[in-house]
């Protein structure tokens, strides 16, 4: 595990910290890392994992030197990444995120993949902003977007590529619920123990399956197809 990528298992709760010192863009390596502590979390159990980025930032997306380094690069990165996001989506644990800040592109993805998300109040933005870089959206992200963002802001917030506040992020569908930023962390581990603790988990693993089976088949067979930039 990477050192940016620091796991706990409190109680019924596995917490995934990521803080690689900067933004926190994924890396092939920081990919590695959170999977990593996924795979910790299962062995360990946990009837929940609660993921929570560094003070300002919970991800910014795709290392850009990763995706400017050549086609087979980006490609591999982009399937690694949607990858991670499928897994998230498709856990039978419950998945709370802590948004500690800015979540940009495939780290606005990742909060849609989660089940609940606890977003920072603040001067921070959320959302898609691929073709804001010249980046035609990943079919696994529309898809994601289609099953998690309210159907009258998916133009502005997909094709349009327009940034949020936290609140606005919540009546978006980025989020499930804002607070000061200091209580992120506190308020997503609480959320999760929550969960961990009232959900049976056959019945709710079972449950997630049955609604989201649709859409996982269609992420699945997007990233199989390679298709994306």
């Amino acid at each position: 595990m990477s050192s940016s990528v620091k796991y706990e298992l409190q109680e019924a709760v596995g917490i995934i910290r990521i803080d690689d010192g900067k933004a926190n863009a994924l890396s092939p390596l920081l990919i590695d890392a959170i999977n990593a502590a996924i795979d910790q979390a299962e062995a360990d159990d946990v009837g929940a994992i609660a993921l929570i980025g560094r003070e300002g930032k919970f991800c910014a997306g795709f290392d850009l030197s990763v995706m400017a380094a050549g086609r087979d690069q980006a490609l591999a990165l982009l399937n690694a990444g949607g990858l991670l996001a499928l897994r998230l989506f498709e856990m039978p644990r419950s998945v709370v995120i802590g948004a500690t800040g800015h979540a940009m592109a495939m780290g606005a993805l990742l909060l849609l993949a989660a089940d609940e998300r606890i977003g920072a109040d603040g001067p921070y933005k959320i959302g898609l902003n691929e073709v804001q870089i010249g980046m035609a959206m990943p079919a696994m992200g529309v898809q994601l977007a289609k099953e998690r963002l309210q159907a009258r802001f998916l133009t502005r917030a997909v094709i349009n590529a327009e940034l949020f506040t936290p609140q606005e992020a919540t009546e978006v569908g980025f989020l499930d619920r804002v607070v000061e930023p200091e209580n992120v962390a506190t308020v997503a581990i609480s959320m999760a123990s929550h969960l961990a603790d009232n959900l049976d988990a056959v019945s709710r693993a079972e449950t997630k399956l049955r609604m989201r089976a649709d859409r996982s088949a269609a992420i699945r067979r997007v990233l199989s197809e390679g298709k994306g930039l």
